[in-house]
């Protein structure tokens, strides 16, 4: 059965933000925002963001990955270089990130160039990783077609029994990627739709400009 969807509403009524009150760097805007989620709406999981790439079809593709460091420099995640996304990547490393925290209204909207870190910091990262996980890097060609669970299954069996006291070594296929922000929006719901905007641009100078946009 058909649902009409055009009776749902919501008054957004939780905080605003004035452009007087807004840092000339974004990053420590980004950084309040973000600590004041991860302290006030434990619900949120606050580090996970949607990736949009350009496919090599052409198409624009979005999904969720989880946001593991962030510095003035940009946004750091991790994935399989070999997968959908990161074959995007090559092709095309413009990127953007959003962030919704329905708890508090908020959006956060980032675009930017992805580009892979530094192997050592991979490294890093992966051995902090739970053996499990690291396995799992191993275990799936992330994106590819397999025929069934079973073959994960049997597959993570056979690498249990591998590395049984055996260190794990990142495979060159899987690290990170730091996303250097071109623009970040901050969004923050109002009542009557008259959303609270504030985008921030770098310039040719590699300063931060930044407006208030129409809702």
């Amino acid at each position: 059965m058909e649902k009409d969807l055009s009776d749902y509403r919501k008054s957004y009524t939780k905080g605003e933000l004035l452009l007087k009150d807004t840092p000339e760097n974004p990053l420590e805007l980004f950084r309040t925002w973000f600590n004041e989620i991860d302290i006030h709406f434990p619900q949120d999981e606050t580090n996970a963001m949607t990736l949009s790439t350009i496919g090599l079809d052409g198409f624009p593709k979005s999904r969720v990955v989880l946001l593991k460091k962030f510095t003035y420099e940009g946004f750091i995640f991790y994935t399989n270089y070999d997968s959908e996304k990161g074959k995007a990547i090559l092709n095309n490393p413009n990127v953007c990130l959003s962030f919704f925290w329905h708890g508090a209204e908020r959006q956060i909207i980032i675009k930017g160039k992805a580009e892979k870190i530094a192997e050592n910091l991979s490294d890093g990262y992966f051995e902090s990783r739970p053996r499990g996980s690291q396995l799992g890097a191993l275990v799936s060609n992330q994106s590819s077609i397999v025929k069934n669970r079973d073959v994960l299954e049997t597959k993570l069996k056979a690498l249990e029994t591998e590395y049984t006291d055996k260190e794990i070594i990142r495979p060159k296929f899987w690290g990170g990627y730091i996303v250097k922000p071109a623009s970040i929006e901050f969004w923050q719901g109002r009542p009557n739709r008259l959303h609270d905007r504030i985008v921030y641009t770098l310039d040719l100078d590699y300063n931060w400009l930044k407006n208030r946009l129409s809702p």
